[in-house]
């Protein structure tokens, strides 16, 4: 699986315009306009191979240069072009960043982006559905699916175990799962 663009829920809007959320801006970082930046790339540091960036201002997505950016001890720090001091860069954050779908490398067979798999709804072998991706996270030795519905289900991604078929353009995901888990 390639959690190049996951750990956050992808908004409507930005799949109505074919975009893909890859980041997520932090709190200012000091006086003069940088920002700290949460990027959910993997690895982190991929998403400065994407350009451009949008930024959604005022519910619109906004095509946003980068001046600079820097790795900082274990954090990531960036410098928007039109952002010279704290007060501009207080702005954005919490602002979502993303980019155009078609940037985004072609996957393999079997091989997902976690923005793909969110708000489809799961169900299990005996067509109970269960629920819908809310989300993924990583545990280091696999990846879980959290699925929200009449209550809430932590799924192992791990194909052919508990994830039977990836339906995309149906928009469903079949498990292996006990309702009562």
């Amino acid at each position: 699986m390639t959690q190049d663009f996951c750990n956050t829920p992808e908004d409507s809007s930005a799949k109505s315009i074919d975009k893909v959320i890859v980041a997520r801006v932090g709190a200012v970082y000091g006086v003069k306009g940088w920002l700290k930046i949460h990027s959910f790339t993997q690895p982190r540091e991929n998403i400065f191979n994407y350009a451009p960036w949008f930024i959604k201002k005022q519910g619109i997505w906004q095509p946003i240069e980068v001046a600079e950016f820097a790795e900082h001890t274990t954090q990531m720090v960036i410098l928007f072009a039109d952002c010279n001091d704290r007060d501009a860069a207080q702005l954005y954050t919490g602002a979502e960043i993303a980019v155009e779908r078609k940037q985004l490398p072609k996957l393999a067979k079997n091989e997902y982006y976690w923005s793909d798999l969110e708000g489809l709804t799961v169900i299990n072998t005996e067509d109970i559905i269960l629920g819908k991706v809310d989300y993924l996270f990583e545990t280091g030795s696999n990846d879980v699916l959290v699925v929200k519905g009449d209550k809430q289900y932590l799924i192992p991604f791990l194909l052919d175990q508990f994830i039977l078929n990836i339906d995309l353009p149906n928009k469903i995901i079949q498990v292996a799962w006990d309702v009562e888990f």
